[in-house]
């Protein structure tokens, strides 16, 4: 926190809205409620009416629209849609209501809007002071042209930031925030809550972590299998890659190309038709079993449960992402181990360390200092591996009609039928959220663990 301070105050600025509120002039004062009126006293008639219009275009679209988002944005809409008779057209008609989707909606988007205003008036404020404080030292006051000219030398920053910070704003925390409000509602289609709902604080993250009722035990046995996939998913292929890199690249090993391209060939094919493949292949009447049968290691009326036992299943998809995961693991720890300088292991030879010393102090610190980063994004990638789990098994087997979930299910594919099969979006917010914050805090312990790792001393 001292070096972050430190490095902000190298470059102090005066121009901040608390001097500005304290020592500005009348006109910069002022600013607070016309904004742009400070530019326009100092000759920047062009920028402050910019700043005036935006709070113009502000103020009427909250008289107009705004206040009643906010106003809305409490009760979520009261009045239902309602089903008429027409005796002329005899046909039922249906009264428009409100929709408290697009009410929780535009609220949101009220609100953010609100505060991308408030930080316009402050830099509208900055601005007026600062204009001031040039003026009133006889120094140059930058005109309309000025500023623009600026955009494109030391402030080319803002103009290239500004659209890709317009796009983040508009589509990613905008619906992330949607989303997160929705996880406080009873937005589902239980009691037809899908047209008009409302809010129910944290009764939906009570419901989830009650492990006496259907949907908490879910929750409980989906979260211990996401865990589990997870870490045998990530370090089996990484163990598995080390393995055979380190067989491919030692010196006694023939045709090193040959062996790399028969691991790696199956990269080429695109994985959910291989991951499709082999479905099908696993299938009770799939090829496996079929050739199992013909070659008399099973009954022909019987077939290994892949996909219909949980053990079996799990062991299944496992098996499937290490054949479809080591190719990636294994060309990246290859150039990883090209990369270690030859100098230190003539050292340890010289030193006398054996092949298992010289593993363990030289070329595996090097690989997992290295890699690291590629463990956590391997990792947070297979807790959200959705393509691996819904093409291979779907999630199932089922052994609980009661239950929304399969035994291969993981949180993100749980909430994928939780979403679209049963719409229950919701609890599917609610699993999102967890999702995201099992992410962050797995991420920040490896990261945390990785730091402390080098700091002891590793490699």
């Amino acid at each position: 926190m001292g070096k972050f301070r430190k490095r902000v105050n190298d470059f102090p600025t005066p121009y901040t809205c608390m001097n500005a509120v304290r020592e500005g002039g009348l006109e910069t004062k002022l600013s607070m409620f016309l904004m742009g009126f400070g530019n326009m006293v100092h000759g920047q008639k062009v920028k402050g009416l910019l700043y005036l219009a935006v709070e113009v275009i502000y103020l009427v679209f909250m008289a107009v629209n705004g206040v009643g988002f906010l106003r809305m944005l409490g009760s979520l809409g009261s009045e239902p849609q309602k089903e008429i008779w027409d005796e002329a057209s005899q046909v039922y008609l249906y009264t428009k209501g409100d929709q408290s989707v697009l009410i929780l909606l535009y609220g949101v988007a009220t609100v953010l809007l609100t505060i991308f205003m408030v930080c316009m008036w402050r830099g509208a404020l900055r601005s007026a002071y600062k204009a001031e404080c040039l003026d009133k030292a006889g120094k140059h006051v930058n005109n309309f042209a000025e500023d623009l000219k600026s955009l494109l030398h030391e402030n080319l920053y803002r103009l290239f930031m500004t659209p890709p910070m317009a796009f983040i704003f508009m589509f990613t925390i905008l619906p992330l925030i949607f989303m997160i409000c929705m996880a406080f509602t009873n937005y589902s289609r239980l009691d037809n809550h899908l047209m008009l709902f409302d809010w129910v604080g944290l009764d939906n993250f009570k419901a989830l972590f009650d492990s006496s009722s259907i949907l908490g035990s879910t929750f409980w046995s989906v979260l211990g299998w996401t865990l589990i996939w997870a870490f045998f998913a990530t370090f089996s292929n990484y163990i598995f890659g080390m393995i055979l890199s380190l067989m491919i690249n030692r010196k006694g090993t023939r045709a090193k190309g040959f062996w790399r391209f028969c691991f790696v060939l199956s990269c080429a094919v695109p994985m959910f038709v291989s991951l499709l493949i082999m479905r099908t292949m696993l299938q009770p009447n799939g090829a496996v079993n079929v050739l199992l049968r013909n070659l008399g290691w099973i009954a022909q009326d019987a077939s290994l449960p892949f996909f219909t036992d949980p053990t079996w299943a799990r062991v299944t998809v496992i098996v499937i992402n290490i054949w479809v995961g080591v190719p990636y693991t294994l060309l990246q720890l290859t150039g990883v181990l090209q990369n270690i300088p030859g100098e230190l292991y003539e050292a340890a030879k010289v030193d006398g360390a054996n092949a298992f010393q010289t593993f363990t102090k030289i070329t595996l610190p090097y690989m997992l200092y290295v890699t690291t980063p590629y463990l956590i994004m391997t990792f947070t990638g297979n807790v959200n591996n959705f393509n691996v789990i819904y093409l291979l098994s779907g999630g199932d087997p089922i052994t609980d009609l009661s239950s929304t979930a399969g035994k291969t299910d993981l949180l993100v594919t749980w909430l994928y039928k939780l979403t679209i099969d049963k719409q229950y979006y919701n609890i599917g917010a609610v699993i999102g959220i967890l999702t995201f914050v099992i992410l962050a805090i797995g991420a920040l312990i490896t990261y945390r663990n990785s730091k402390s790792y080098k700091e002891e001393g590793g490699f």
